[in-house]
């Protein structure tokens, strides 16, 4: 068995659905959503300040944008957000003609360009699309026959990219070009059992090992793409554990969302502490979050 550690409530938030967390370095602020509540947290470790924006509808991710304020992935395409104001504005909706559809998570490749994927809110498989928003905020469909979009991170070399598409319980990876953003050769690297849940968040540690939330699974699992090996887990008190991201000065500590929706009354009476954000220190560092250059 691979070792295994406990993760240490930071905040109760009893979130329904906290998701997207990321790392902020330059305000030294952890940014992580409560999805359907359509909450932006930015939560302080220095403080234990956590404050919330209401952004008026779902928001499935959050990045940081290199020209001040952030950038989201909410209910209707990506968007731009004020943090001071928090004047939110639609800048590319790509699934306008699917309403039933909301956005889910993403993040920024190495090039500044942000990748976030969707959702349909009724569970309707393979309906879902994974797009790309480049810096001069042209948007452009790289995948098609989504189910949940979820995880997305890139190799240490910049050459592969990793994905997550829930329901498969893989992470795929794909041949990634840094020049022109395109993606190929799709092909599974990880597969997680069913017995430990569905793999959704993701992040990449200064290893080059991903670090995978697992759905239903009350860990967050590290993994190894070049063999697909389990290698650590990290034990949380709630099932449904949904991102994770290294933090802090030295990108030493990974804080974990969770959700309290999907559970019913009586499990819930059992994970009193779901919807919290938890922190471990897992004995190896992340890398810095990229930001939008647009």
């Amino acid at each position: 068995m691979p070792p295994s550690q406990a993760a240490e409530l930071v905040l109760d938030a009893k979130a329904d659905l906290g998701e997207g967390a990321l790392w902020d370095a330059k305000g030294q602020v952890l940014y992580w959503v409560d999805i359907m509540a359509g909450g932006l947290h930015i939560y302080d470790p220095a403080t234990g300040r956590d404050r919330a924006i209401d952004v008026g509808q779902p928001v499935g991710t959050v990045v940081a944008r290199r020209s001040g304020g952030v950038m989201l992935a909410v209910h209707h395409g990506f968007a731009s957000l004020d943090l001071q104001t928090g004047e939110l504005e639609i800048v590319q909706d790509p699934e306008s003609h699917l309403p039933g559809n909301r956005f889910n998570d993403g993040k920024c490749d190495p090039a500044g360009r942000f990748w976030a994927g969707t959702l349909a809110m009724d569970g309707t498989p393979r309906v879902c699309g994974l797009y790309r928003l480049d810096p001069d905020l042209s948007v452009h469909k790289m995948l098609e026959g989504v189910t949940i979009s979820n995880g997305i991170v890139w190799s240490l070399d910049q050459a592969v990219m990793y994905y997550v598409d829930t329901p498969t319980r893989r992470v795929d990876a794909f041949d990634y070009d840094l020049a022109s953003g395109e993606i190929e050769n799709r092909r599974a690297v990880v597969r997680v059992p069913a017995e430990m849940g569905y793999p959704d968040g993701m992040t990449i540690d200064s290893e080059g090992m991903l670090w995978v939330a697992l759905w239903g699974g009350h860990k967050v699992s590290r993994w190894d793409p070049a063999d697909g090996r389990l290698l650590q887990t990290v034990d949380l008190p709630a099932a449904n554990v949904t991102s994770c991201a290294f933090c802090g000065e030295n990108l030493d500590q990974l804080y974990i969302t969770t959700a309290r929706t999907g559970l019913p009354p009586e499990q819930l009476k059992g994970q009193p502490l779901a919807g919290g954000l938890f922190r471990a220190e897992v004995g190896v560092r992340g890398l810095p979050a990229f930001e939008f250059a647009g």
